[in-house]
């Protein structure tokens, strides 16, 4: 298998198939979880607004280049960069931003799968719950009803105290993951996505009605579209870039690996639109979602990153029926991060099938392991382990445990890295005739393109980086 392209034969069986897939990859806990915090911790409105801004000046077109090399590679992001570079007659070197994307997919799948592990957790206590109340009689009581409301919160710290739970749900999780892609392509993540996806927007539709009804729908809609351009700042500009980028899971090997399954028949740049719009939906209506019934309950918009697991537990424990629909709502964000999870996977496995000449089952076991252990690093750091600080000399990690240690090393240096270097790369030193082939685009939309990505992208990617590496600059020290 040496020198042949993975995936050796395997491919989307549809284009219908790649773009759920594909969405798959893209809508994670970045839509469910991360997009409604920071649009409440940035006042709403003009974040949306910027934020949407991004995703078609720079995210689309980010997106549309690692799908073209991937399709034009047949290959795991590595080789794939390779053979453009090859194509393109330029040093092969370039692929050296294939492996990070590569290495950045095992690092955020080492976290990713802990929160995942949280979101599990809570998929079985609201299970539970409505069991119960179904058993009693009441399905539409509220959520957790014979808890007080001023405990609910405290689940996640007991969590976190609970190494047993938090060991067990992050390796369910991994083994899920890791099983799903074992089977391969069509038999794994395509059937993974074909199923998942869709039960995923019907969950998605119908909590967001039921906020509609019995949530405050016009004050969240006021929110999110009415935009306060006063509350705009460099911060926020650069919080919206960051999430563009995050959300459509760009630089982080997924897009170029799911790429190499495309046929030469498909037409990538509406493709690639379709997914963008389908993302971006998403993220929209998980706002649609959330604050109407955090609304509705008087709880903070802007409660951080607590927002969905400490914060939402309480609004559905005050809301008609909120134990099935607190239910609903985890196992949603569960399938958002299953979807993600393998498309991460399928980053490092696709790589490890052509370097090591491994079979698809040993490479998505051994590499799925070896994530696995350091995930549990990264859970035992919330706990006994929450003293060590692994990159503590570098003075940007100083303060950081294991598991924020790895998170801030991927997304303030590692993904900005990587997607300058492929906005250069795809820009600069692709070739611009394979590059147009590979696209489908035509015309003035073939220049409006190359213009994003050639100049709009990396400045925009530099900013990014430079304010996460130095945050005072923009008065988030």
């Amino acid at each position: 298998m040496a020198g042949s392209a993975v995936p050796t034969g395997e491919g989307w069986s549809s284009r219908t198939a790649f773009i759920l897939a594909a969405v798959g990859a893209a809508v994670g806990l970045g839509n469910i979880w991360r997009f409604p915090t920071l649009a409440g911790e940035n006042g709403g409105g003009a974040f949306v607004l910027v934020y949407i801004g991004c995703i078609l000046l720079i995210g689309l077109p980010m997106m549309l280049s690692e799908i073209l090399i991937g399709r034009h590679g047949r290959s795991d992001a590595f080789h794939s960069v390779v053979k453009v570079a090859e194509d393109s007659k330029v040093s092969k070197n370039w692929g050296i931003f294939g492996g990070i994307g590569i290495l950045n997919a095992f690092l955020i799948l080492t976290f990713y799968s802990v929160v995942a592990g949280w979101v599990m957790y809570y998929v079985g206590v609201m299970s539970v719950d409505f069991l119960g109340a179904l058993f009693s009689g009441d399905p539409l009581a509220g959520a957790l009803a014979g808890e007080n409301p001023e405990t609910i919160p405290g689940r996640m710290t007991d969590l976190f105290a609970n190494i047993p739970m938090l060991m067990g749900m992050h390796t369910l999780f991994m083994v899920i993951t890791i099983w799903i892609v074992a089977r391969g392509v069509t038999d794994g993540i395509e059937k993974a996505a074909t199923y998942l996806m869709p039960t995923f927007f019907v969950l998605l539709v119908l909590i967001t009605l039921y906020g509609a009804f019995t949530g405050e729908f016009a004050k969240a809609v006021s929110f999110l579209f009415t935009p306060d351009f006063s509350k705009l700042s460099p911060a926020v500009v650069n919080d919206a870039l960051g999430q563009a980028l995050f959300s459509m899971s760009v630089a982080s090997a997924a897009l170029i690996t799911y790429g190499g399954y495309v046929s030469k028949e498909t037409n990538l740049a509406p493709t690639a639109g379709m997914i963008a719009f389908a993302d971006t939906g998403v993220a929209l209506l998980a706002g649609l979602m959330i604050f109407p019934i955090v609304f509705a309950v008087g709880l903070d918009v802007a409660a951080g990153p607590t927002l969905v697991f400490q914060s939402l537990p309480i609004a559905f424990h005050n809301m008609p029926a909120g134990s099935l629909v607190g239910l609903l709502f985890f196992v949603l964000i569960f399938f958002a991060a299953l979807t993600s999870s393998i498309s991460l996977l399928e980053g490092v496995v696709a790589w490890a099938m052509r370097r090591f000449e491994w079979s698809r089952a040993f490479a998505a076991w051994l590499v799925g392991g070896v994530i696995f252990l350091i995930g549990v690093a990264c859970a035992l750091s919330l706990n006994v382990w929450s003293d060590v600080r692994p990159l503590g000399f570098v003075p940007l990690f100083e303060d950081k445990n294991i598991f924020d240690a790895i998170d801030d090393l991927v997304s303030k240096i590692l993904l900005p890295v990587t997607a300058f270097l492929t906005a250069v790369f795809i820009g600069w030193r692709a070739d611009k005739k394979l590059v147009k082939e590979e696209t489908g685009l035509e015309g003035a939309m073939f220049g409006l393109w190359r213009f994003l990505i050639a100049w709009l992208a990396p400045l925009a990617v530099t900013m990014i980086f430079v304010f996460a590496v130095f945050p005072n600059l923009i008065g988030q020290g």
